[in-house]
C-alpha cells in the first residue's frame, strides 16, 4: 500500500476522526474545515468515476458526465484494477445502505 508511508499518530488521528462521525451533517461540518472545496470536489469526484468505471461506462463519459481528466479516470481504473479493492468495498457498502444513492 501506497498509504503505509504515511501511517503514524497524525494520520491515525485523520481517519479515527472520519470514523467518528455520526452523519452526513456532521461530514459536511468537519469537511468544510478540513479541505478546501477544490479537495472534496478532488475527493467525490474520484469515487463518482470508480462508480461509472464499475458500471462500464467509458472514458468519454465519464469525462462528460464529470468534468474528470482522463489523467484522473486512469488514475481511478488502475485502483480499481490493481488497488486495494477500497472503492469497490466503500461503493457496495453505500449501494447496501442506501441504494437512492445510486445512479442506475
Amino acid at each position: 500500500m501506497q498509504i503505509d508511508k504515511l501511517r503514524g499518530r497524525e494520520l491515525d488521528q485523520l481517519f479515527e476522526s472520519i470514523l467518528s462521525l455520526e452523519s452526513l451533517e456532521e461530514c459536511y461540518l468537519f469537511f468544510d474545515d478540513l479541505c478546501t472545496v477544490n479537495e472534496i470536489q478532488s475527493l467525490s469526484q474520484r469515487l463518482e468515476v470508480a462508480r461509472m468505471l464499475r458500471e462500464g461506462n467509458t472514458y468519454h463519459t465519464i469525462e462528460k458526465e464529470t468534468g474528470a481528466s482522463t489523467a484522473t479516470i486512469s488514475r481511478v481504473k488502475r485502483c480499481l484494477n490493481y488497488g486495494n479493492d477500497a472503492y469497490e468495498m466503500a461503493l457496495d457498502r453505500i449501494k447496501k445502505d442506501n441504494p437512492i444513492n445510486t445512479k442506475e
